[in-house]
């Protein structure tokens, strides 16, 4: 294959940054998103948040630590995400 095919084929799908709360599982972490929806009527930004089970194949990460995100195949029956970079590092207290 040529390079044009190679690149046509990398992964595309959803992505999204988010912040890590859970990193006690093994090859997995807790990573959540927050959003700002404004309200139909009332016009105020509202801050909805999702947890996301996320397969964690390349390194570790710390609890605070800003990461990456997208959509892969399903991993098991929670983990249909991966994680695919570090963006900040948590602030170590």
């Amino acid at each position: 294959m040529n390079n044009n095919n190679l690149l046509k084929r990398e992964k595309k799908g959803r992505s999204f940054l988010g912040k890590v709360v859970s990193n006690t599982m093994h090859k997995t972490l807790g990573v959540v998103v927050e959003r700002k929806v404004k309200h139909p009527i009332l016009g105020k930004y509202l801050l909805r948040s999702k947890k996301y089970s996320v397969h964690n194949e390349i390194g570790t990460f710390n609890l605070g630590d800003m990461v990456s995100i997208r959509e892969c195949k399903p991993v098991s029956k929670t983990k249909a995400w991966e994680v695919v970079d570090t963006i900040a590092k948590a602030k170590e207290i």
